[in-house]
């Protein structure tokens, strides 16, 4: 998750691992073989060290934390946070996730299920699920992404040029649930089809803080609103592990179509291609280079709240920089760069810099104006290396004053 917020102190940094597999098995290069004498490449973290070793080398004498311990099916990792900012209050975050393999053999790739919940004291409420399981071989790949909202926050408008001169204070509860099945179609590519369902209610808006007509008051934007539909995607995923790629590539094609047949208050599609590339810079380290770019777009009628915004992703951390929803527009075009690379020889620390520019179009003239920079770093302590888990925490920088940290746990992408 992506939180906007400075972290006066993150409480804890709580890791566990359960062994539910007793296979003796080695892991190189994302895969497992049967080779107890096999050496561990640099792509495979599990030679590393991660923060459950240093708890463990705190309170033990042995000089090998590591040794003689079973691979892991299941690999669990939390991390509790607490922040302050003007505009959420003092706000408290648990964020957790479990990796493991579906299959005994651990051939398929690593399927993934996070789960984050917020609280602050400006009545923010934030419930997500979202997971990515992969089926044994690789035959089938199941995504959904659950949540629920109460999100107080500001919204400011349609087009990249808006300023915080049209702030306009909104106040939304909010359901989301997604589901897609994939059904691998060659080695690496798959087609799926799913239905999503978004729910926005309780819709309140004070209007722009210069007192001028708003977008949303513009737009439209009843008090509620319900899109309901189906979605087509096609998919190619080379990666092997999606919470800290290490090299492969991945791009995504989903089509959306909600139906007033299937509920929806008014029928309206979209379109999101979503590319990424992870270029592994050396066979002697697991710094990596990696891009993502995003395109989408969506049609007339669709709802403000549903419109392509800033950190409108399924992870919600695209445009560091910028606070979630900062840019809205009916369509969107995006690009990052980062640079991920090791401090420490054992991997416990690491870091990053990055660069973005994300583009709105503007309304009611749907062009594309301007471009909002992003730029910024950070650092990275891996708190589970049976999954390649990082806490990854960024300061981003944006235009006209927009700066702040940003907290993940997994790479943000």
């Amino acid at each position: 998750m992506k939180i906007f917020k400075l972290p006066i102190i993150v409480l804890a940094v709580f890791c566990t691992s359960k062994t539910f597999s007793q296979t003796d098995s080695s892991k190189v290069n994302g895969r497992l073989i049967n080779d107890q004498k096999s050496v561990l490449s640099p792509a495979d973290s599990t030679g590393q060290r991660d923060m459950i070793d240093a708890v463990d080398r705190l309170f033990s004498k042995s000089t090998s934390v590591t040794a003689g311990k079973p691979a892991r099916r299941f690999n669990f990792s939390a991390v509790p946070s607490l922040g302050y900012t003007l505009s959420t209050g003092l706000a408290i975050d648990l964020t957790g996730n479990v990796a493991f393999y579906t299959g005994s053999a651990h051939q398929e790739n690593l399927s993934n299920i996070e789960t984050d919940l917020a609280y602050d004291t400006k009545t923010q409420r934030l419930f997500f699920n979202r997971a990515e399981i992969w089926f044994p071989d690789n035959g089938y790949r199941l995504v959904t992404d659950i949540r629920w909202l109460k999100f107080p926050t500001e919204t400011y408008g349609l087009g990249t040029l808006t300023t915080t001169a049209q702030t306009n204070e909104i106040d939304y509860n909010y359901i989301r649930l997604y589901g897609t099945l994939y059904k691998t179609l060659l080695t690496d590519f798959y087609a799926g089809a799913g239905y999503n369902l978004d729910y926005y209610y309780n819709i309140t808006a004070g209007g722009n803080l210069d007192k001028s007509e708003s977008d949303f008051e513009k737009y439209g934007q009843p008090i509620a609103s319900t899109s309901s539909g189906i979605n087509l995607d096609l998919l190619y995923d080379s990666r092997r592990n999606s919470i800290n790629p290490l090299g492969g590539q991945y791009a995504s094609l989903v089509f959306r179509q909600n139906l007033t047949l299937m509920g929806s208050s008014t029928n309206w599609e979209s379109i999101e291609l979503d590319l990424r590339k992870y270029l592994r810079l050396s066979d002697h380290s697991n710094n990596v280079l990696a891009f993502w770019g995003m395109a989408w777009l969506s049609s007339a009628g669709t709802p403000y709240l549903a419109l392509p915004q800033t950190a409108g992703d399924m992870y919600t951390n695209s445009g560091r920089g910028y606070a979630e929803g900062r840019f809205r527009g009916r369509d969107m075009l995006y690009l990052e760069s980062e640079y991920r690379f090791g401090i420490s020889r054992n991997g416990l620390f690491g870091a990053v810099v990055f660069a973005n520019g994300q583009s709105f179009t503007d309304y009611p003239s749907n062009t594309f104006k301007g471009l909002a920079p992003g730029t910024g770093a950070g650092i990275r302590i891996k708190i589970n290396k049976h999954s390649d888990t990082n806490v990854c925490i960024d300061y981003g920088v944006g235009t006209n004053g927009s700066h702040g940290f940003f907290v993940n746990l997994g790479e943000v992408f």
